[in-house]
């Protein structure tokens, strides 16, 4: 009995609906194993970020909620920008983007998986800021946005600060992604008028547990990384429009609108 040219076309694109999901459930799983594993040279097996790029925001995790190295601090990333009105350069407030993010998260049973993008970039870039020489440190605090080569003349003085070429490309891969951060954050909030950007991100510890029953017992001092001025930077696959929307969509009315 022969088949007709339909129902033959039919079990073909199931065949391969089924082969295409079959594969993309290997790959997340496999993708998902080297991500919360411990590093290792396995990684290098997916080139470049590809491994990166496809497990953050959506699909980062890692097991340090659980015991014995629970998490026992919170992440800040602050945010201000110089705004040119009419030719006068106007310096903003701070702005607590972790907290407008995180609370599009509060009191929703599926939160956004992107509220939690500022409290990751924080947490990677006080990383690999600590990695850094004390002098490194001291030339992250200046300030670089005059000109098209300002990154360029960062990345320069840094180098010329170290012998580990691995520790700088570390830390100007996510100096890079956080100014691309802060550059979405203040473009939402104020508009395309931002002419340059400077975040602060910082961590403080919780109570230490020995004390969580002591009345008097406050929280540790927060730990900054202090970030001088730089220029706007703008992805190519980044989409204002879209991140607008995302955050100006917070129970935080922070964002200029045409009404204000």
């Amino acid at each position: 009995m022969h088949q007709s040219p339909s129902r033959r076309w039919g079990r073909i694109v199931k065949r391969v609906a089924v082969l295409a999901a079959v594969t993309f459930t290997a790959w997340h799983l496999f993708a998902t194993f080297l991500w919360i594993a411990p590093r290792s040279d396995l990684r290098d097996v997916v080139p470049g970020e590809a491994l990166t790029e496809y497990m953050i925001p959506l699909f980062g995790q890692s097991w340090s909620v659980f015991a014995p190295e629970p998490i026992n601090g919170d992440y800040y990333f602050d945010v201000r920008a110089i705004v040119d009105e009419g030719g006068e350069e106007v310096v903003t407030e701070w702005v607590r983007a972790s907290n407008v993010e995180q609370s599009l998260a509060t009191y929703r049973p599926f939160p956004p998986r992107a509220a939690k993008i500022s409290v990751s970039q924080a947490s990677a870039l006080r990383g690999e800021w600590h990695n850094l020489t004390a002098d490194n440190r001291e030339i992250v605090e200046l300030n670089y946005y005059e000109g098209d080569d300002w990154s360029d003349r960062l990345q320069a003085a840094l180098e010329d600060n170290s012998e580990s070429p691995v520790e700088i490309e570390n830390y100007l891969r996510e100096e890079r992604r956080a100014t691309a951060y802060a550059t979405q954050v203040a473009q939402a909030i104020w508009g395309d008028n931002v002419t340059r950007v400077q975040y602060q991100v910082a961590r403080q510890n919780v109570i230490p547990w020995a004390q969580r029953h002591n009345p008097h017992a406050e929280r540790p001092e927060i730990q900054p990384v202090p970030v001088g001025w730089r220029g706007v930077v703008v992805e190519d696959h980044q989409s204002q429009d879209a991140f607008a929307d995302y955050f100006c969509s917070a129970p935080q009315e922070i964002c200029v609108t045409d009404d204000n």
